[in-house]
């Protein structure tokens, strides 16, 4: 009996879902890096290799799916550097063997140098056009990053499922609780902020860079949300640097979408939301033997003392004064 999602999947299944589409594979076929999905590169007999993804079972909707794939493709067609689901019999999305999949054009790139004021002006100035976009129209179907989805109910899921050692249980329910406090009253102080369609995981990993600039890959988490999720995930050190970089980030970003202040309010308060979602994400993902593997310390005692640390350090942080006033 199957004991996670992706165990029938494979190496075979991949290639015959390629070919089922018309595409002639050679038999070539590399792992790529995703956990949430299964994504392989694929080697074709007359063209470049392509890009197979293959989506987790029962995370989206087919409609959630082809809502992201529509939105990527406006994108395209407004010229904006994304990599979209390509359309092959008149469809993005396919199924076969029991498994949804899309296939995409492979684009090489490097990671960004976010040292370089430049490089971060840049950065901006495309996803201030990807928000322009996203603020065009609601998704119908995938859900808004918020405090319930992202902070109380995966906290509720860790406190309840004997992921955390024992006798650290009362000390991570009452940190959670009070970083949780402190992420309603960060909420509070923005007040009421517009929430659009999101890239949703902005980070170093999913911005490849080349000569002609940056793209953006892997809308797979893409949601409704305030526009400063895709914006504070791209900065890093102390406060002053943070400051600078969002400085130049703004000066990009506002060429091309107004950027409301008072989301500035909400950068620790989504930090810390990630942080509680990332570790329910681990551990709701753990009959997946991708996942015991990538992260063997997840069950050990040092990892959640590191995780109570953390959620102190932001409760102190949400405190603080924005990191700029604008």
């Amino acid at each position: 009996m199957e004991t996670h999602a992706f165990a029938g999947l494979t190496p075979d299944h991949v290639l015959d879902a390629v070919d089922s589409l018309g595409l002639r594979t050679d038999g070539r076929l590399l792992a790529l890096n995703s956990y949430e999905n299964r994504v392989y590169q694929v080697g074709m007999e007359d063209n470049a290799p392509i890009v197979a993804k293959f989506y987790r079972p029962q995370r989206w909707s087919d409609a959630a799916i082809l809502e992201e794939h529509a939105f990527v493709s406006d994108l395209v067609g407004r010229e904006i550097p994304v990599v979209p689901a390509l359309s092959m019999h008149d469809r993005t999305l396919h199924t076969h063997a029991g498994f949804r999949f899309s296939v995409f054009a492979k684009h090489g790139g490097r990671a960004p140098e976010l040292d370089n004021p430049a490089t971060l002006e840049w950065l901006g100035r495309f996803i201030g056009r990807i928000h322009a976009v996203g603020a065009i129209a609601p998704y119908q179907h995938r859900p808004t990053l918020d405090i319930a989805s992202f902070g109380e109910e995966p906290s509720t899921y860790l406190l309840s499922h004997d992921f955390i050692p024992i006798e650290l249980v009362e000390v991570y329910r009452g940190v959670v609780a009070q970083a949780l406090d402190g992420v309603r009253h960060c909420f509070d102080r923005a007040g009421e902020v517009a929430s659009l369609r999101l890239h949703g995981d902005c980070h170093i990993g999913n911005v490849l860079w080349t000569d002609a600039g940056p793209h953006f890959v892997d809308f797979d988490d893409s949601r409704m949300g305030p526009a400063v999720q895709d914006l504070w995930m791209l900065l890093s050190g102390e406060r002053g640097e943070m400051t600078r970089q969002l400085a130049d980030l703004l000066a990009g970003y506002e060429d091309f979408h107004d950027f409301d202040p008072r989301e500035l309010h909400l950068i620790e308060a989504l930090r810390t939301l990630r942080l509680i979602h990332y570790a329910a994400w681990i551990a709701r993902r753990w009959d997946d033997p991708a996942f015991p593997a990538a992260f063997p310390w997840f069950n050990t005692q040092r990892y959640w003392q590191d995780r109570i640390l953390e959620l102190r350090e932001q409760i102190a942080l949400m405190d603080e004064p924005p990191l700029w006033v604008g």
